[in-house]
């Protein structure tokens, strides 16, 4: 055959590429389908812990072998995923309903993870058993073939209820998230017979019986008013709040306790917390905190925070609400796999979409049963009308030549070859007509089947087949009798898994903090040339004056309540709040600039420091270094954000000098190769600060300013150059844009 290069567009190329290895991600590993809840990897899971036998009434078996058989035989993506997936089926404070049952460290609700899977143990849940992977044997779904096709695995697990709105899931993909909050399984139980007496129902309707999720955490819905859009588009936004309590003390103290979390805290988010808490009393945003200490334990959360005795409670609680995450939004998107493709559902939608699978899973177990009971039905009959006439039919066993000429008379009446008493058993041997099942069953008869309590047994097995027969047909023919069926496993699982309701829903009002005012002063604010900032009061500066100039590179004066704006060579400026800047003693520890600022002192360096207010009332001067200059009005920094452009520069140039403009007379710049050149300060027009500016000073272009000078009216500043004074009042009086005066030394 000739060969032929067929050519594609490379871009064709990778977006089918990629839009096939996201479907693969999203449909075969992440998301669940809604049917069972459950994801491959879990699904996986669970169904090789049935076929190993590891059910909740025999002994625990070690997690390493699960994974390791799950991995083999179903899910060959790696053990991590498996046993994570293990693990989480497993965390009663994640999961609404567990569906493994652990034996060892599984992980706490503070974090810490399982164990390695070489230590742990596990076995099903019997809910998982009862409710998700019962009647297999029934031809109840559809098995396809695994990853190598020398296994047979269930394409879904028949789910007795909506475990996707039990349980929850979390999951991203390629492109897409997917985040189902748990709910309560009594409530989701009433929900669905509901929904089975009338499909018809609405969300709203369906709201009476689910009124919200329930956390395994507990915890407080705020926004209760929200939920119906919530559950009727399948997105959007539930805030959560930890449950707090105070206690008051014998000695006049007072605890403030947490004894719930929102859900979202699950793990590290506890220590996060109480790293903000401590935060709050390090930063002076409250000093009402005594002491903080994590008392929480198996028997559940209990987060005690020790406050002073004239505490705000109320404010206080408020506080840590609005400034920590105690008070946190879980982000909803009901998103599952629906009829093979990812979609967003209602409540009513994942509802239905596990009840249609309900029908369709009971059609299929009840047509089997209904053939095995027909396959019984036939056999039970042939017996019963064998035992009427068993004179004849030893008769023909005991003339027949063999099992086939036996059978063949049974079944057609054949009596050719077979020796027979008289001419009238032939004559009735001729007429029988047995089927192949009862003829079958009659040659494998055992002799005690005659005895006659046997045959009345036999009579009444046959009277409970008939009544079987006809209650599946009635189930397979009506449709309320198959919802009645449906409903009567739903009732058995509530009765047996039922629990109380753990997070309460209400419109909560939104947590107002008032924030106690610093009472406005002066401070003194000192950045040293390695980046640490600190500041101290008035009268602290004053004592320490001298020192406080010889070892900072920037001292000034600002409000406590204001802003302190920093400037650097790349143009930008950085704010930082003055509340946040550590004051106390001269000699206490400073912090680094980048801890409390956007500023970064690896990337850029700072070049001039000061107050918000006192930029506002003045103008400030900008030099760089290829030469460019300008005056900009205070004003446009007066910013909230933390970070804004200051001033444009040109490729490659960078800020030399920023200055305050109050009464200096003339400005001096000086060159890296010695040109100096002073001018008056009324030549820097003023520009916006997203302008570059105009040509201070002509430079060679081997040249770039590395200094500039500010000298006021009749004042005299002398400078070291090369181990040369110079006096720079005594310089030429020049003219902006020239190249001024070189200093011979």
């Amino acid at each position: 055959m000739e060969e032929r290069i067929l050519k594609s567009e490379y871009s064709e190329v990778m977006q089918k590429s990629f839009i096939d290895y996201a479907m693969s991600v999203i449909i075969a590993r992440t998301l669940p389908d809604v049917r069972d809840g459950l994801k491959p990897v879990q699904r996986r899971t669970l169904y090789d812990m049935y076929e190993l036998g590891i059910r909740y009434d025999k002994p625990y078996r070690k997690c390493a072998r699960i994974v390791g058989d799950t991995m083999g035989k179903y899910h060959p993506h790696g053990d991590g995923s498996i046993y994570d997936a293990l693990v989480v089926m497993a965390q009663d404070f994640k999961r609404g309903l567990p569906l493994v049952d652990g034996h060892g460290n599984f992980g706490t609700i503070e974090g810490d993870g399982a164990a390695a899977m070489r230590y742990t143990e596990a076995r099903l849940e019997r809910i998982a058993q009862d409710g998700l992977l019962a009647d297999l044997d029934k031809d109840v779904v559809d098995f396809v073939p695994n990853f190598d096709e020398t296994e047979k695995e269930p394409s879904i697990l028949p789910a007795r209820f909506p475990n996707l709105l039990i349980n929850g899931s979390e999951g991203i993909a390629v492109g897409m998230s997917t985040s189902v909050p748990p709910h309560n399984f009594a409530e989701v139980a009433d929900a669905t017979k509901a929904y089975l007496n009338n499909p018809d129902i609405t969300v709203q309707e369906l709201m009476r019986y689910i009124p919200g999720p329930d956390f395994p955490t507990g915890g407080i819905i705020c926004n209760k008013d929200e939920l119906l859009n919530i559950y009727e588009t399948g997105a959007g936004k539930i805030k959560i709040r930890g449950r707090v309590q105070v206690e008051k003390k014998k000695n006049g103290r007072i605890n403030i306790v947490v004894t719930e979390i929102p859900y979202t805290m699950i793990g590290s988010g506890i220590a996060k917390f109480l790293q903000d808490v401590a935060a709050l009393s390090e930063s002076k945003k409250t000093a009402d905190i005594v002491d903080i200490s994590n008392q929480s334990s198996k028997d559940g959360i209990r987060i005690v925070i020790e406050v002073r005795r004239d505490t705000d409670t109320e404010n206080f609680i408020n506080m840590l609400y609005k400034k920590t995450r105690l008070e946190d939004t879980f982000g909803v998107n009901m998103l599952a796999i629906k009829d093979g493709r990812p979609e967003v559902l209602s409540l009513k939608q994942i509802i239905a979409a596990n009840v249609d699978f309900q029908f369709e899973f009971t059609r299929r177990k009840y047509t089997t049963l209904l053939n095995k009971e027909l396959e019984k039905k036939e056999i039970q009959e042939g017996l019963i009308r064998a035992c009427n006439v068993i004179d004849l039919i030893i008769e023909i066993l005991r003339g027949s030549r063999d099992r086939n000429m036996a059978k063949n008379c049974l079944v057609n009446g054949e009596t050719k070859g077979i020796k027979f008493k008289n001419k009238g058993s032939a004559v009735m041997a001729s007429q029988l007509n047995f089927t192949e099942k009862q003829a079958n069953a009659i040659l494998e008869m055992r002799l005690y089947k005659l005895i006659g309590l046997e045959l009345e047994a036999l009579i009444k097995e046959h009277e409970e087949t008939l009544t079987n027969i006809y209650r599946y047909e009635d189930i397979l023919e009506r449709r309320d009798s198959m919802a009645q069926v449906i409903i009567q496993e739903l009732e058995g699982f509530k009765k047996d898994y039922q629990r109380e309701r753990r997070t309460t829903i209400e419109n909560a009002r939104e947590a107002v903090f008032v924030e106690k005012k610093a009472e406005e002063a002066d401070i003194y604010v000192m950045i040293d040339r390695f980046g640490y900032i600190r500041g101290v009061d008035e009268a602290t500066f004053e004592r320490n004056k001298e020192t406080a100039f010889a070892e900072n590179r920037f001292v000034f004066r600002c409000k406590n309540t204001g802003r302190v704006c920093l400037f650097t060579d790349k143009g930008q400026m950085y704010t930082v709040k003055a509340e946040d800047i550590p004051c106390g003693k001269f000699r206490d520890k400073a912090q680094p600039v980048d801890n409390i600022s956007a500023y970064s002192s690896e990337k850029e360096t700072i070049v001039y420091a000061a107050g918000q207010s006192e930029i506002n009332l003045y103008r400030l001067c900008f030099i760089t270094a290829q030469g460019m200059g300008k005056l900009v009005d205070g004003g446009e920094f007066d910013v909230a954000r933390k970070s804004v452009a200051a001033t444009k520069l040109q490729e490659g140039d960078s800020v030399v000098s920023v200055a305050i403009y109050k009464d200096q007379k003339h400005i001096v710049l000086r060159s890296k190769e010695g040109y100096f050149l002073r001018f008056s300060m009324e030549e820097l027009p003023e520009k916006k600060k997203a302008a570059v500016g105009v040509r201070v000073m002509k430079l060679k272009s081997t040249d770039i300013l590395d200094e500039v000078y500010y000298l006021k009216y009749n004042d005299s500043t002398v400078i070291s150059y090369k181990e040369k004074q110079i006096d720079l009042s005594r310089l030429k009086l020049g003219k902006r844009d020239t190249v001024g005066v070189k200093v011979r030394v």
